[in-house]
């Protein structure tokens, strides 16, 4: 029995990287073209148009690293924080010093 609880979840793991390999590979082959589609098409200099690629591959990368951590984690982030203000609206008090 332990063993195949052990299968299930080296099962569920590799699915997990085959998921985030793909979803790597494939963000940051499009958004490195499209790097190179903006780079073409509003910069003359070479040095530019590279720049755009690299933006282009970086946010790819970036963005296939965050969804992969949300896989691996398996939650969904957290944008607010539980307490938003300890000052209730319209009484805050603002002293200026000079």
């Amino acid at each position: 029995m332990a063993e195949e609880e052990l299968k299930k979840s080296r099962t569920a793991l590799d699915a997990k990287w085959d998921a985030c390999i793909d979803l790597t590979v494939r963000r940051f082959a499009y958004s490195s073209l499209a790097g190179t589609l903006a780079g073409l098409l509003f910069f003359r200099s070479p040095i530019t148009r590279w720049a755009s690629v690299a933006f282009g591959a970086g946010v790819g990368i970036g963005t296939a690293y965050t969804e992969c951590s949300y896989l691996f984690e398996g939650s969904v982030p957290k944008w607010t924080s539980s307490k938003i203000s300890s000052v209730p609206y319209g009484s805050s008090q603002v002293s200026i010093v000079f």
